[in-house]
């Protein structure tokens, strides 16, 4: 799964670049355009290609029994509301403008060529960010450890994410207006926030297949995803609205924040009594 959903992810910053690229060589309209036939041609294959015998799932199943009963799933599932929340509240809006005030002179060529430089930085941090998600299963020897040392491997480094963020807003607030200076910093500590995430997030997805049981893993996994589009959806709406109100300290501080409530809830959960091989 990690190694998985790590690959995805690094497709994802491709996607980021190959986006910048189009921004910054062809404009806003040809680019959107462009992307639009490229999807209509994925739908029209997709349409005509998609195999038969795919699985249909219970069509009986009511939406109340994708809430589960166990503690470790819910507690589990606030945890990545809170931390993909605490990725996009400075992802969405709050980085991509402030890289545009200092990158930008204002002018046509300007424009695109800090279009170009933003996309580029977004689609680095995916790429990394999907490596060490793929690489982290190794990095932490899951195969080879407890459960229980895992569960507390989820506190510890929620505890080591918070210290980025909180630690770039205070610089942001002492700095006052960009820099150069800052920005340099900025772009370090957030590709170090990228590769301490991508091992928050890989812990959670082992953990929730540790957590479920094999009669209710989709039920269980489907609200764990419910849960992670929950707090990207949280963490766009907060990204403009803290941006708007305190600008890119204020991002970063709720950033922390929402870190922070992922802690708590990571230090919530409870070694599984059971050892399931499948997971």
């Amino acid at each position: 799964m990690a190694a998985l959903t790590g690959s995805k992810n690094a497709v994802k910053g491709l996607g980021f670049l190959l986006g910048a690229a189009l921004l910054a060589g062809a404009g806003f309209v040809p680019a959107v355009m462009g992307m639009a036939a490229v999807l209509a041609v994925i739908l029209l294959a997709v349409a005509l290609r998609m195999p038969a015998g795919l699985p249909r799932g219970r069509k009986g199943a009511k939406f109340a029994e994708v809430f589960s009963k166990d503690c470790n799933i819910n507690w589990l599932s606030g945890a990545r509301l809170f931390l993909f929340g605490a990725r996009d509240v400075w992802f969405v809006v709050g980085i991509p403008i402030y890289f545009y005030a200092v990158l930008s002179d204002g002018t046509e060529a300007g424009n695109r060529a800090a279009f170009f430089m933003i996309g580029s930085f977004m689609a680095v941090w995916t790429i990394l960010y999907g490596g060490v998600q793929a690489s982290a299963p190794r990095l932490l020897r899951a195969a080879r450890r407890p459960e229980a040392e895992l569960v507390h491997a989820a506190r510890r480094w929620a505890g080591l994410l918070f210290g980025i963020p909180a630690a770039l807003a205070a610089l942001a607030v002492v700095a006052g207006d960009p820099a150069p200076w800052l920005t340099l910093t900025l772009v370090a500590g957030l590709l170090a926030f990228g590769a301490v995430f991508a091992v928050n997030s890989s812990l959670h997805s082992y953990l929730i297949l540790a957590f479920s049981s094999s009669e209710r893993v989709t039920m269980d996994v489907g609200f764990y995803y419910m849960a992670n589009a929950a707090g990207r959806l949280l963490g766009t709406l907060l990204s403009g609205l803290t941006f708007q109100i305190g600008g890119l300290p204020l991002c970063l501080g709720t950033a922390a924040l929402l870190v922070g409530l992922s802690w708590l809830a990571a230090g919530r959960l409870a070694p599984p009594a059971r050892q399931d091989a499948t997971a």
